[in-house]
């Protein structure tokens, strides 16, 4: 009998159980679900990072930690957990989430629309933008959501540059990486999408002066993690026109205090951290798999890099 805890909140738990449970028997698998299981017992954590749970040295049988974020920043570092951490990556609910936010809020630049959206004085002022060929975009991360996303962007005809810490290779996008690569991103980039994990290397890697390398008047779409921009840069770059628009989704300090100058500022964009909300239904099918992979000896998916941070 598998014991599993499943350790992310009663509201979660109200959500998940019947999920969980419906994809946990698609496999087969001979389990107790709950959310009070003894620590001795446990053999899987079903988690999320808000639960509260943070000293796992009493899950004496513990074999894997299965987080239900795509965000892992807060555990990576904790020592106490010592076995197996795989973070959620949900190509059915996640990965189409983001990759949904990032193209609208791409082409919503790329065609400014805002211009016709917000028209207080009834102008009749067409201006016609050019075709996505000739608008460079760079997407900062090439992990699974932000290769995802790449890639949907250069099917829509962008010229994709895409930048990663380590080389990678995406189908259709001119792949950079190291801090040549990332001058070079950044310098082709009339849209600017930021989907890098929040680790000590990544932290305010948009800042005054990687700001500054960017085409004047480039939007920015930050869907990733709020740490990636130094918010007072920014707010700087956007009061000189060096930036022309902020469409920001995720902030250092959530929900984004009401006196935080991006409310007020014409420039920027708040959204309510909307851009890929983790899906209850396909999301228990991760979990469950992994579950199943754990139980047959076979590799997890979605491992965290405890050194790299995700």
């Amino acid at each position: 009998m598998i014991e599993i805890l499943f350790s992310a909140g009663p509201e979660s738990w109200a959500e998940y159980e019947a999920p969980l449970r419906e994809a946990l028997d698609g496999h087969g698998l001979s389990y107790r679900l709950s959310c009070d299981a003894a620590p001795e017992s446990v053999d899987y954590i079903v988690y999320a990072p808000s639960s509260g749970l943070r000293d796992f040295t009493p899950y004496t049988r513990l074999r894997a930690v299965l987080s239900l974020w795509a965000g892992v920043e807060t555990i990576t570092g904790n020592e106490t957990l010592r076995v197996p951490l795989a973070r959620m990556v949900d190509e059915e609910g996640l990965t189409a989430g983001m990759v949904e936010y990032v193209a609208g809020h791409v082409l919503r630049h790329h065609l400014g629309i805002d211009a016709y959206i917000v028209n207080p004085g009834h102008e009749w002022a067409p201006v016609v933008p050019p075709l996505a060929p000739e608008r460079p975009v760079t997407v900062l991360g090439l992990g699974a959501l932000g290769s995802a996303c790449a890639k949907a962007l250069a099917g829509l005809g962008f010229p994709v540059t895409g930048w990663s810490r380590s080389p990678k290779d995406v189908a259709g996008v001119t792949c950079l990486h190291g801090e040549e690569g990332l001058k070079t991103a950044l310098a082709h980039a009339q849209i600017l999408v930021l989907l890098l994990p929040n680790t000590p290397a990544t932290k305010n890697i948009l800042n005054a002066g990687t700001l500054a390398r960017l085409p004047r008047g480039a939007a920015i779409v930050n869907p990733g993690r709020g740490p990636l921009i130094d918010d007072a840069a920014l707010i700087a770059a956007l009061d000189s026109g060096q930036v022309g628009h902020a469409t920001l989704d995720v902030f250092r300090i959530e929900p984004l205090p009401a006196e935080h100058p991006f409310w007020a500022h014409p420039g920027v964009t708040v959204t309510p951290h909307i851009a890929a909300e983790t899906r209850v239904s396909s999301a228990a099918r991760v979990v469950a798999e992994n579950i199943r992979r754990g139980e047959a000896g076979e590799p997890l998916l979605h491992l965290v890099d405890r050194d790299a941070g995700y």
